[in-house]
C-alpha cells in the first residue's frame, strides 16, 4: 500500500509540517526501510516481497527525494534533524522502536536513529559516514557528475538506454554490480529520481562534514558491505566494526553499493537475520 502521512516536527522557529511518502506490506515485526541520496524507496523493491514474509516493511522516501516533498522552510538536511523527522514519522505510524535497513545516506540514518535508541535492531548497507576525507570527496564528486549527466540527458535517451543490457551499464554501474538484472522501467524511474530530487544539493551539502564515531552498545547491529561496491569503497566496512565492535560485519560477494538489485536473496536474509 502506497500512502503519506504529514506530521510536525520541531524547528527553531516552531514546529514544521513534514510529509513522507511510504510503501507498507507484509505482516510481524515492523521494519523500516531507508534508501540513499539521489534515490527512492523502490531501491528496495527486489527485496521487499521476501522480507514481507516475515516483517511488517515500511519503505519511505526520504525527505526531498522519490515522491516525498522538500523540508520546509526552517529544517535543515542535517543529520540530527533527518533523524528527528524519522523518529517523527514513527510516532505518526504507531511503530514502537521498529527494526530498520538501510542503504548508504540511509544506513547512516538507521544507525544515527539507532544510537538514539529510537529503533530496536540496525542493518546498515554500505553505509555513509566511515570514510576518509579523500574517499569522502571521491563518493560526492561520483554523486555529482552522476547527477550532471543525468540531468544533461533527454528522457527518450534514458528510455532507449534502458532497453539494453548495454545502455543499463551505462546508467547504473556505479551503483549495481550487475545492472542488467535490474528492470527497464526501474532505470528509467531512478534515473528521474536522481534527476528531480530537490534534497538532493542540501543532503549533500550536510554530509561535507559528517563522520559516525559512536558504539551503540545493547542494540544488535549489522554492517554488511559488497565486494564490488564502486562508490564507498569496503575497507569502510572494517573502520565501522572497529568503531562498533559488537557489530556483524558481513560480506555480499558480487554486490555493489546498493546490493538489493544484485543478489536480492541473501541480501533479503542479512536483513532478516539482523532483525531477530
Amino acid at each position: 500500500m502506497s500512502a503519506t502521512v504529514s506530521f510536525p516536527v520541531p524547528s527553531p522557529h516552531g514546529p514544521r509540517t513534514v510529509t513522507l511518502s511510504y510503501a507498507r506490506v507484509g505482516s510481524g515485526e515492523p521494519l523500516l526501510l531507508l534508501h540513499g541520496i539521489g534515490h527512492h524507496r523502490q531501491a528496495w523493491d527486489p527485496v521487499v516481497d521476501i522480507l514481507a514474509t516475515e516483517r511488517d516493511v515500511i519503505a519511505v522516501d526520504l525527505p526531498g527525494f522519490g515522491v516525498s516533498p522538500a523540508l520546509p522552510e526552517g529544517l535543515a538536511y542535517d543529520l540530527s534533524t533527518t533523524a528527528a523527522v524519522f523518529s517523527a514519522f514513527c510516532e505518526a505510524l504507531g511503530l514502537d522502536r521498529p527494526h530498520i535497513a538501510g542503504n548508504s545516506l540511509g544506513g547512516l540514518l538507521a544507525l544515527e536513529l539507532g544510537r538514539e535508541k529510537v529503533v530496536r535492531s540496525v542493518t546498515a548497507l554500505s553505509p555513509a559516514g566511515f570514510w576518509s576525507e579523500a574517499e569522502r570527496r571521491y563518493a560526492f564528486g561520483v554523486l555529482l557528475t552522476m547527477r550532471q549527466i543525468a540531468r544533461r540527458m533527454p528522457l527518450p535517451m534514458v528510455e532507449r538506454l534502458s532497453r539494453t543490457v548495454a545502455g543499463r551499464t551505462a546508467l547504473t554501474s556505479t551503483i549495481y554490480a550487475r545492472p542488467g538484472r535490474r528492470s527497464p522501467e526501474a532505470v528509467v524511474a531512478e534515473t528521474l529520481a536522481l534527476v528531480n530530487a530537490p534534497g538532493f544539493d542540501d543532503t549533500l551539502r550536510a554530509g561535507t562534514d559528517v563522520q559516525f564515531t559512536d558504539d551503540l552498545p545493547g542494540l544488535p547491529v549489522t554492517v554488511a558491505w559488497g565486494t564490488q561496491d564502486r562508490l564507498l569503497l569496503r575497507r569502510q566496512g572494517v573502520r565501522a566494526k572497529h568503531l562498533i565492535p559488537r557489530a556483524r560485519l558481513v560480506r555480499l560477494p558480487g554486490c555493489g553499493h546498493c546490493p538489493m538489485n544484485d543478489d536480492p536473496a541473501l541480501v533479503a536474509r542479512v536483513i532478516l537475520d539482523g532483525s531477530r
